[in-house]
């Protein structure tokens, strides 16, 4: 991976969305032979989607990056994860919960399903409530994934419910939008943008 060409995609990014807005680059496909050329490029946070590639990476790079978990959570993986990260982006279930109250995270994300998908996991917004409420964690925002679209003019009303319901919870932390929708989740108050293709491009 070339750190010149991440650092161009980088800075593009950064020009569309402003300076206040967290880049997280998804490092689920990045080795981790790429992740110093990735530091190079000005990365600074990054997210795995699975403990034991988190703590693999963070065994030979730890001190390049702020560590965040953005990946579907096993519960009983939450014990290696919650030492190691600033922040679990997708507590969606009882069961996260309760290994919470054994294993506790700095912070946390509530996942919520806005778009009401079947495939997908996270909270019902009707439950969001009494989440944030039994979570050991203290809990400081929300993450959602729509759905796939090409066109993400679709996602924004799913993105503008997020931001409504964390307003409603007085939530800082919107974790939201994507490679193919980011600018739209941008729009709606996303804090968070969660970015992969768009980074690597061409690197």
């Amino acid at each position: 991976m070339r750190a010149e060409r991440v650092s161009e995609n980088l800075e593009r990014v950064r020009e569309r969305i402003g300076p206040e807005v967290e880049i997280l680059a998804a490092i689920k496909y990045a080795d981790a032979e790429d992740l110093p050329a990735l530091a190079e490029a000005g990365i600074e946070l990054v997210g795995e989607n699975r403990a034991q590639d988190l703590l693999a990476k963070q065994e030979r790079h730890r001190d390049l990056f702020t560590w965040d978990f953005i990946g579907a959570l096993q519960s009983r993986k939450l014990k290696d994860i919650a030492p190691n990260v600033r922040l679990i982006h997708s507590i969606a279930s009882e069961s996260a919960l309760r290994r919470l109250e054994q294993h506790p995270a700095g912070e946390v994300l509530i996942q919520v399903n806005v778009a009401g998908e079947e495939s997908k996991e996270g909270v019902d917004p009707a439950e969001l409530a009494a989440y944030i409420e039994r979570s050991p964690s203290p809990v400081t925002g929300l993450m959602t994934m729509p759905p796939f679209t090409e066109d993400p003019e679709r996602n924004r009303r799913h993105f503008a419910r997020l931001a409504e319901l964390a307003a409603e919870h007085g939530l800082k932390r919107l974790s939201m939008g994507t490679s193919q929708d980011y600018a739209v989740a941008v729009e709606e108050g996303a804090t968070i943008v969660r970015l992969g293709s768009v980074l690597y491009e061409g690197a």
